[in-house]
């Protein structure tokens, strides 16, 4: 049997949740910006952040960052 994956708490108060997603998973070359500043504006911007950190989440806007700063955050850690 497949374990059943609950979601974070704070996933829930996210801002993220109460706008389309999509604007979070750009296609190469579209901007992000939207995503980002929708970020800043969020109560739970550090634990998104820490969670797309520890869990390598290799898509999208998480905690105001992209993949690619994502990824420069784990290597100067």
């Amino acid at each position: 049997m497949i374990p059943k994956l609950t979601p974070p708490t704070w996933m829930a108060e996210a801002l993220c949740a109460q706008v389309d997603s999509e604007m979070f998973f750009p296609e190469q070359g579209e901007s992000n910006r939207y995503a980002k500043r929708t970020c800043m504006r969020c109560d739970v911007r550090i634990q998104c952040l820490n969670y797309a950190v520890e869990q390598k989440m290799p898509f999208g806007v998480w905690g105001g960052l992209s993949e690619r700063e994502r990824r420069h955050l784990r290597r100067t850690a």
